[in-house]
């Protein structure tokens, strides 16, 4: 049986369920490193003011760090992990991005990174980074992420 080309990375990630390329490495790296890759497996409530809406992390890892990946990290997406931040305090969202020195919009002095740090969000660039894999457990970590499943 032939194995399909695929014109781009995009294309391959969309092939196998993931939405880019960046998840796509990402799901591999977790596969390597033999975690289970859990992907889009939780749905978190949140409300935006108005209306109550849904966000879905891309990664849960088995130590209860929640991974979000962006290659473009745009103004709703800002504005909707500055809500899940306040309303879930317990959890812990940390970003890779595929490039974290982005800025936020053309012409904007500040970058991703910048962002994340001014909010309290860990970031990493390209893949997620082994210690964040090894990371112990965390009581506290877990049990919100547990609680935010039973939800």
């Amino acid at each position: 049986m032939a194995i399909p080309r695929f014109k781009s990375p995009v294309q391959r990630a969309l092939a196998k369920g993931y939405r880019s390329g960046l998840e796509d490495q990402l799901g591999a790296q977790l596969e390597k490193a033999g975690l289970p890759v859990q992907y889009e497996v939780l749905r978190v409530e949140y409300l935006v003011p108005a209306r109550k809406a849904k966000y879905s992390p891309d990664w849960l890892l088995p130590n209860g760090i929640i991974i979000e990946s962006k290659g473009k990290f745009e103004t709703d997406d800002r504005q909707k992990h500055r809500l899940v931040k306040e309303q879930h305090p317990g959890l812990d969202i940390r970003f890779v991005f595929s490039r974290s020195k982005t800025p936020i919009r053309k012409g904007s002095p500040t970058t991703y990174a910048d962002w994340c740090i001014r909010y309290g969000f860990l970031f990493a660039d390209k893949l997620i980074p082994l210690a964040w894999l090894h990371e112990p457990l965390d009581a506290a970590r877990i049990k919100a992420a547990q609680e935010w499943l039973r939800s």
